[in-house]
């Protein structure tokens, strides 16, 4: 038994001569993707301030949001006999992620003026500075906070929040504002390169069209149409785009000849959903980033003009998200210097410059829709803008 053990060490020994060098060559390079060997106390310390106040600044301003949207909606939600659990559930539960990334640029601004400026009243900056570090290496942990920030408002805003819109909207529409477009006239639109479909009705309640037609050319000449008195779409079906004509009429043209196939009901594909005939205000902020991408495609292929809120819709959750960086560093240089009177006015500066951030953006989306504007340059002009402006704070800063 003793010189089984023995045997046995001593392979295990071998085993680990073996493996010990490469062991140590895989520990030397994940030693590079330790966060601690870039990370140093005073970093960790400002992303927690960072952080903490940006969440304090959310949970402040959020809370008072609250307050005043319930003073203001507390009749109609009387009056429309909205429930209390429908009430905090399906309405505020999405409303607070959905203001709260919707303002994050400001939250992100008022975090980083209000801390900042309280380490350089305490002379803490001026200390960090005095040791000989470069005011760049100062904004690392900045940065690398409104990293995070921006990370995690891109995957709430692109999707998450969304799915919550499409039951904020629906409460709006109950118990709210009760505005919600659920019919459409006279539908017209291209479903696949040279078919046609047209509805004289649509009812979105019950997924059904009155009036229908489908023609279907090629090479600019009719070779079918499809009419049916009533079109409903299929709404169990496992796959998409499946529909039910009933009393059609499929009329063929072949050369001079014409085939006549009528009867009660029929099961057929159409490549048209009903999200693609009703059209209701904010329905671009109910699609994730993904559905909003096949979509903007979609309705691109069939030559409709009704995509550019969709397109700027894509766009800006992309650009809101990058405008953490610009605000950080604007935030930073306007703050890090100790002056006498307090952070008051330097505060005032940032939440002028945050909510003028937020108006470029309508203002941009604005136009776009209706100046024919290029739907990512408009996304885009609020950062090319504050861009310049961070610059110049940053050349401003002390070194």
């Amino acid at each position: 038994m003793e010189i089984k053990k023995i045997r046995r060490w001593h392979k295990l020994i071998r085993l680990w001569t073996a493996l010990r060098g490469p062991l140590q060559k895989i520990g030397h390079k994940l030693r590079w993707m330790n966060p601690r060997r870039y990370l140093k106390r005073l970093d960790t310390y400002i992303i927690r301030k960072f952080i903490g106040t940006y969440v304090y600044s959310i949970a402040l301003i959020i809370s008072i949001s609250i307050v005043f949207d319930i003073n203001e909606n507390l009749a109609k939600f009387t009056t429309n006999h909205a429930p209390l659990r429908a009430i905090v559930f399906d309405y505020y539960a999405n409303f607070v992620p959905y203001f709260a990334n919707l303002f994050s640029p400001l939250f992100v601004f008022i975090a980083v003026i209000f801390f900042t400026s309280k380490l350089a009243g305490n002379s803490e900056i001026i200390a960090m500075l005095a040791c000989g570090m470069s005011f760049k290496r100062l904004l690392r942990p900045y940065l690398i906070s409104a990293a995070i920030i921006a990370a995690v408002n891109f995957y709430l805003g692109a999707y998450i929040i969304p799915k919550g819109n499409v039951v904020r909207h629906n409460f709006e529409s109950l118990y709210k504002n009760n505005k919600k477009v659920t019919s459409a006239m006279n539908v017209q639109l291209q479903v696949a390169p040279g078919v046609i479909a047209f509805m004289s009705q649509y009812d979105d309640i019950t997924r059904t069209g009155y009036g229908f037609r489908l023609d279907k050319f090629e090479n600019k000449k009719l070779i079918s149409t499809l009419t049916a008195n009533v079109i409903q779409y299929d709404t169990i079906s496992e796959s998409r785009y499946q529909w039910k004509a009933k009393n059609y009429r499929i009329r063929t043209l072949t050369g001079m000849r014409e085939k006549i196939t009528s009867g009660a009901e029929i099961d057929t594909t159409i490549q048209m959903e009903p999200m693609d005939l009703v059209f209701s205000k904010g329905q671009q902020e109910t699609l994730s980033s993904p559905e909003l991408k096949r979509y903007i495609s979609k309705q691109q292929e069939r030559g409709s003009q009704n995509v550019v809120q969709y397109e700027v819709e894509y766009y800006k959750r992309i650009a809101t998200s990058f405008a953490s960086f610009i605000l950080t560093i604007i935030g930073v240089s306007l703050s890090s210097r100790k002056r006498k009177g307090g952070m008051g006015m330097y505060l005032g500066i940032g939440l002028a410059l945050s909510f003028t951030y937020i108006l470029l953006q309508t203002i941009s989306a604005t136009f776009a829709i209706q100046a024919n504007t290029p739907p990512m340059l408009a996304a885009w002009i609020p950062n090319i803008l504050y861009i310049f402006i961070a610059y110049y704070c940053y050349r401003q800063a002390p070194n």
